[in-house]
């Protein structure tokens, strides 16, 4: 593949018959909403952002379980304990799923996990908030949890086969994860003064970082045209946004309890919620690796990493065993 300047002066790659026909089959199956697989040709920008997205959500899905892991032995029932296990335990293989599908883009699992080990790769800035109190699970279940759901189902139809596939089933467990969290926070809404207040203060302090969730606002979001472009995305993240906040001011009616926002409201004119500005610094900063628990989140995803190589070394010793005995049979 060469280069030569496109009419903004710009260099742009000149493609090869071959990877020519492969962009056209590749735009036209863009224009009809269907799915890249694969094996099939792609452009390798879109290569790059899938692998780049998916392997930040993976990311995502294994450092967050560290907030809600360090409450299990301190869950207030055995019921509890069980439920918050299982959610955990669904963490794990959300980042299962998506690991695998940001594979099947080139990018072997080892130098993912290397990329978030050294610090180089991202993820989601919320799981760099502590978790301070048993609300905590419930804001996070209600509050997280929901806005992954608003962000993800769109997912569900991504052009990209294998992550589209993938989101399926997460979707379906993330479902749970925020009515588990919107329970905990109901229960603890109707005990005690005590308990009220805890509840009201756990969603005090996740409701920014949660809409942060979905990035940037749209005039400030490098990827995010591009990827709605290429159908990867189908809304955008100020979109999200909008329909999320507008889930959360219903739902904490049921609660009794208050978002802490007092610039909330639905714009009748304009047809949508208008909300306090988000402290975007703040957020540029935490995903620069300056939150509160970034450092002690990526330090125990280190340990357990190193904790974790004999298990790794034995499985693939195990898989060369097998298949030697495959080749020789």
């Amino acid at each position: 593949m060469g280069a030569q300047n496109d009419a903004g002066g710009h260099l742009a790659a000149v493609l090869t018959p071959e990877e020519q026909e492969g962009q056209a089959r590749f735009d036209a199956v863009i224009a009809q909403d269907s799915r890249i697989e694969p094996r099939d040709w792609m452009p390798e920008g879109y290569r790059k952002t899938l692998t780049r997205q998916i392997s930040q959500h993976a990311h995502s899905e294994i450092i967050g379980m560290q907030p809600e892991a360090n409450w299990i032995t301190r869950a207030p029932s055995l019921k509890r304990k069980a439920i918050l296990m299982a959610k955990v335990q669904d963490e794990a293989g959300h980042g299962l799923y998506l690991y695998s599908a940001a594979e099947t883009l080139g990018t072997p699992r080892d130098v993912l996990n290397e990329q978030l080990l050294s610090g180089k790769a991202k993820y989601s800035s919320i799981f760099n908030y502590p978790a301070r109190s048993w609300a905590d699970m419930g804001a996070i279940g209600w509050l997280v949890d929901g806005a992954a759901i608003a962000n993800q189902v769109p997912l569900c139809r991504a052009s990209y086969g294998p992550y589209g596939r993938a989101m399926v089933r997460v979707c379906k467990e993330e479902s749970f994860h925020q009515r588990q969290g919107f329970e905990i926070l109901l229960e603890l809404a109707h005990g005690t003064e005590a308990q009220k207040k805890m509840a009201q203060d756990a969603i005090n302090r996740f409701y920014d970082p949660a809409l942060m969730m979905f990035g940037p606002p749209d005039s400030d979001s490098p990827h995010s045209s591009q990827s709605m472009l290429w159908n990867i995305k189908r809304f955008s993240n100020d979109e999200l946004r909008q329909r999320f906040v507008g889930m959360i001011a219903e739902q904490v009616k049921v609660l009794g309890l208050t978002l802490p926002d007092p610039e909330l409201r639905f714009d009748e004119e304009t047809g949508k919620w208008i909300h306090k500005e988000l402290d975007w610094v703040e957020f540029k900063a935490v995903i620069a690796g300056n939150g509160p628990c970034n450092a002690q989140r990526l330090e125990r995803r280190r340990v357990a990493h190193s904790e974790g190589a004999w298990v790794r070394e034995a499985a693939a010793a195990y898989a060369e065993k097998m298949a030697r005995k495959t080749e020789v049979a």
